[in-house]
């Protein structure tokens, strides 16, 4: 790779996306982290931060986000925009790598499922039997179901997910078939 973009647009992907951006560096002749935030050390560790700082060939953008990507076959050039001044410039580039961060946003269900500590959604195995409120003695819930019977949780925001897209994508397959399954014994 001669030259890539690094993208952390959300607060709390930040040691992640430091992670992520370190590994890119080994590989790229240039690397550019875009982050909304002020600085790195608003969501990065110190010790990360001071890893990035030490890399001259990796340069930073704070307070910038990507608004645009541009090219008809491949990446050719990205669009920034200052989120301050709302100043666009555009960047040519060979890549784009965006680390949006593993926040499951999942507040709107507190309440209604089980979850972590963090916000992830409990199903299966993952799930206590003081989580079971309503539930049948004889029937414990399948992988992939909540904590609500009938209710299947798939991909990123299940807790214990691998956190990859392939492996969203094959559990959103399973879900089908246990929601079939679940249909049927109904």
């Amino acid at each position: 790779m001669s030259s890539g973009y690094s993208c952390s647009p959300n607060t709390g992907s930040g040691n992640s996306a430091a992670q992520a951006a370190l590994l890119l560096a080994r590989y790229a002749r240039r690397l550019t982290i875009i982050t909304i935030d002020p600085a790195l050390e608003t969501t990065m560790s110190r010790y990360l931060v001071d890893r990035i700082r030490a890399l001259t060939h990796v340069k930073l953008m704070t307070t910038t986000s990507v608004v645009e990507v541009k090219g008809e076959e491949r990446v050719e050039a990205i669009v920034v925009e200052d989120t301050g001044t709302k100043e666009r410039r555009e960047l040519k580039t060979d890549a784009l790598f965006v680390w949006i961060g593993a926040k499951p946003h999942t507040d709107w269900l507190a309440g209604a499922v089980a979850r972590d500590k963090q916000g992830f959604v409990l199903t299966g195995r993952d799930l206590r039997r003081e989580q079971l409120k309503g539930w049948p003695d004889d029937r414990w819930p399948a992988p992939l179901e909540s904590s609500v019977p009938g209710v299947f949780v798939a991909g990123d925001v299940r807790h214990g997910s691998v956190k990859r897209v392939g492996s969203a994508v094959g559990e959103g397959a399973m879900a089908v078939q246990l929601i079939h399954d679940y249909l049927r014994e109904r």
